[in-house]
């Protein structure tokens, strides 16, 4: 695995890990919130390495990368982060993965930089809609932990993070997995927290816009983002394709990575 730093929007250093196939073709994973690279170990440590290029960023404010206060409301700012270990890396037509707040990261990405230098999207769990307008598509459960995400009471955030992870998943994570989650977690700041869950965007209008190839990857027993949201995005971009996974929460690339795999494999063998 190999560890290098790219500096994003606003001259924030960010951390990007990168294995597989220098020749193959290249993904782009962005995670969700309070998470890091390391989520997406049964991707980055599979035989997708064998056939294409992996690449996996820490968004700002999480993981290795900086923790500026302020500096997660400007559309442009994530735009730029995403464009700039494109460029950096020299991404060919990358497929971007968004999990979760990931999706927002997609659809900010888009806005600015429009299609032309990616070949394809996957939402997962992924969200478009900020403040107000995504509350109807997160679960009831989720939206009651939002004042603990935000805490800076350091015995409420532990408590609250401790929540929020099981909520992740329709069967109780291994005591191994859970606390591997849990320490990645705790290392982002509260205020980083807020600042993603700041901003209030629509991105209908982007959705409607986009050409290339969208896979919606969906859990269908997710707390967090509800199916309600896949289907949104499928009615604003009739050409996507849904895949629902029976029995799984808001990871399915944990939960059923040798499918997810499989599908990353498809969506990334035909474009």
């Amino acid at each position: 695995m190999k560890s290098q730093t790219v500096t994003g929007g606003g001259g924030i250093k960010l951390h990007v890990v990168e294995t597989g196939n220098p020749q193959g073709k290249p993904i782009l994973f962005l995670h969700g919130l309070s998470q890091c690279t390391h989520c997406w170990k049964k991707q980055m440590e599979s035989d997708l390495a064998n056939d294409f290029r992996l690449v996996a960023m820490d968004i700002r404010g999480h993981g290795l990368s900086e923790k500026p206060k302020d500096a997660y409301g400007d559309t442009k700012l994530w735009a730029d982060d995403v464009q700039a270990v494109i460029s950096e890396l020299g991404l060919d037509q990358p497929i971007l993965i968004g999990w979760s707040y990931g999706g927002e990261i997609l659809c900010d990405y888009l806005r600015h930089y429009g299609e032309e230098h990616i070949g394809g999207l996957n939402f997962v769990g992924g969200v478009s809609k900020l403040g107000e307008p995504v509350f109807p598509f997160l679960g009831q459960d989720f939206i009651a932990l939002a004042e603990g995400l935000f805490s800076d009471n350091a015995e409420e955030s532990a408590a609250t993070l401790q929540k929020f992870i099981r909520l992740w998943f329709h069967k109780e994570p291994t005591m191994e997995d859970f606390y591997f989650f849990l320490g990645y977690n705790t290392i982002v700041p509260p205020y980083v927290r807020v600042g993603l869950f700041s901003r209030s965007i629509e991105n209908d209008d982007i959705l409607a816009k986009i050409k290339k190839p969208v896979l919606l990857t969906q859990g269908e027993n997710d707390s967090l983002v509800l199916m309600e949201m896949a289907e949104h995005h499928k009615a604003k971009i009739p050409h996507a394709r849904i895949s629902r996974y029976p029995e799984v929460g808001h990871a399915p690339f944990w939960e059923s990575p040798a499918r997810f795999n499989a599908e990353l494999r498809s969506l990334a063998s035909s474009i």
